[in-house]
């Protein structure tokens, strides 16, 4: 059996207000014996107020009626789910998030704050992240919302629509996909622009200095073309 809230506090009620043995009390409570007995000749938990198990939803008052009419009947705590919340990574949420009814009047600014700093994260992800439809996000890239005037654009970790963590793996998740489709769509060079191998240029031959005349050369007679 989990163990209750309040013992002592349960103990001191369950001895003013019912004829539960000492016993049974010691089960519920998990207390030792003498310390139940303590507290009933008020030797301990001096000044501690009783707490009723019954509106704390701890145990039904049919319960505690047939504890008392038999006096080696233990009672049962109402169970409680106490699965441990889990360290390691938790599972992917499915389908749109629930949003509270107190703060779905806030959607409308969350969408255009992540619309207006996230440009790059789909109406999909905006639908899953805070729990909205498709139509309501594109009247508010259209500025069409009815509540359009009055939208004041606010973090929705800030509004409770969504964890921090949460929105973190949704940017980053549109950031990646942005730079594949972005890498996809680039477009080529033109190949009739791109230079050619050095191997495929013509070679450039340098020019071969003209020797300089000599004394000789410039009185020696022309000689006639044959």
């Amino acid at each position: 059996m989990s163990k209750i809230l309040m013992p002592k506090a349960t103990a001191v009620w369950l001895i003013d207000n019912t004829v539960m043995t000492f016993e049974q009390i010691s089960a519920f409570c998990d207390l030792h014996i003498l310390e139940v007995k303590g507290i009933a000749d008020g030797d301990v938990a001096a000044g501690i107020r009783g707490a009723d198990p019954i509106s704390n939803g701890q145990v039904s008052r049919d319960e505690i009626e047939k504890a008392e009419k038999d006096s080696n009947y233990n009672l049962v705590a109402v169970s409680f789910d106490s699965t441990p919340v889990s360290t390691g990574k938790t599972k992917k949420r499915r389908g749109p998030r629930y949003t509270p009814l107190s703060r779905r009047q806030d959607r409308p600014d969350a969408i255009a704050w992540i619309v207006r700093n996230h440009p790059e994260i789909s109406d999909p992800q905006i639908s899953k992240l805070i729990g909205t439809t498709k139509p309501t996000i594109k009247s508010i890239r259209d500025r069409t919302h009815w509540k359009t005037s009055t939208i004041n654009p606010t973090d929705p970790v800030s509004l409770g629509l969504c964890s921090q963590i949460d929105l973190d793996e949704t940017v980053k998740v549109a950031a990646e996909k942005k730079a594949k489709l972005d890498a996809k769509n680039a477009p080529k060079g033109d190949e009739g622009d791109a230079l050619k191998p050095v191997a495929d240029a013509p070679a450039h031959e340098p020019d071969t200095p003209k020797a300089a005349p000599t004394l000789e050369s410039l009185f020696k007679p022309a000689t006639p073309d044959s």
